[in-house]
């Protein structure tokens, strides 16, 4: 039988891999950076053989011509390379992604699939950091999180609780790491509503959204000329109740919170929490662990970094 071994958390940000010659709170971003080798650690010492990476795609993979609530990775994963990422293929796990998206299904989840996925920094930043060395194939589940109207949070929180039980009906013998991609607390440049663009800029990203497909390296220089040119909107008291929040075992409490709730405490960017959510869920929201928060506004993002072990796996 399948298990579920451990559940790592950790923020992402492309500008860690372009900008780090620029950041100003070096002492911020170094514990960061320190924390995410220590979740590569702690996942390299649970010995998996599979990592479902829960995470959300920035319209690389993704557009609006066709934006699933849930996508989960069942073949060929490729990674689109923006920003230093890991590109092209990587190692995925076909036969038991497959076997996964049918437990889901069955257990009234019904996830779309890819036989051909193509992941950005949504995923890949944790594949470059947490499994960095580690010879483990993944196996991506991308949440929308972008494009309203985006799947409900207790719906997420499900899904987390129906991972948990499709890994366990798997009968092979597998060590699986749950690890959630995004967040904490950001507000991107990005429209509000992509139904609604309010500037030039949001117009462009939006044709960029629903054009991209086949092209997105077309629009990617001015995207990127977009973002790097934000002002930073970080919440830092929601971001370390989260946290706590985590350590305490009670980020089931969040499962109440609808998208127009996060937006107002966490920022659009805070969507992405339903990815933590959703690992919380998958590890029966036990207590974890914090290993770093570090407030980036050269990266625009509050960056955190935390483990949830399953209560069996737990030193008494």
């Amino acid at each position: 039988m399948a298990r579920i071994v451990l559940g790592a958390g950790a923020s992402h940000s492309t500008l860690m891999n372009t900008h780090w010659d620029q950041v100003v709170h070096t002492d911020r971003a170094e514990r960061f950076r320190d924390a995410l080798a220590e979740a590569r650690d702690a996942v390299a010492a649970a010995r998996p053989d599979v990592a479902i990476i829960v995470g959300s795609n920035h319209f690389r993979g993704f557009w609006l011509d066709m934006i699933p609530a849930y996508t989960l990775g069942v073949g060929e994963v490729i990674g689109a390379g923006e920003a230093g990422t890991p590109k092209g293929p990587q190692r995925s796990a076909p036969a038991f992604a497959q076997a996964l998206a049918g437990e889901l299904v069955e257990r009234g989840t019904e996830v779309a699939i890819s036989a051909r996925l193509q992941i950005d920094h949504g995923q890949t930043h944790a594949i470059q950091y947490l499994l960095r060395e580690l010879d483990v194939p993944v196996v991506p589940l991308v949440i929308n999180v972008f494009a309203a109207p985006l799947p409900r949070v207790d719906r997420c929180v499900q899904l987390g609780r129906n991972l948990a039980e499709a890994v366990e009906a798997i009968p092979d013998d597998l060590r699986v790491v749950v690890i959630a991609s995004g967040g904490l607390s950001h507000q991107l440049p990005w429209p509000a509503d992509w139904r609604d663009p309010q500037n030039t800029d949001e117009e462009f990203l939006v044709e960029a959204w629903l054009n991209g497909r086949g092209e997105w390296e077309r629009y990617d220089e001015r995207r990127r000329e977009i973002i790097t040119a934000a002002r930073p909107t970080i919440f830092e008291d929601f971001d370390e109740a989260f946290l706590a929040d985590l350590e305490a075992g009670k980020l089931e409490r969040y499962a109440t919170y609808s998208s127009d709730d996060i937006e107002g405490l966490a920022g659009n960017g805070g969507q992405e929490l339903r990815t933590w959510l959703t690992m919380a869920a998958a590890m029966g929201f036990a207590p974890g662990r914090r290993l770093a928060y570090a407030a980036m506004p050269e990266w625009l993002t509050g960056m955190g970094v935390g483990l949830i072990e399953p209560a069996a796996e737990r030193e008494p």
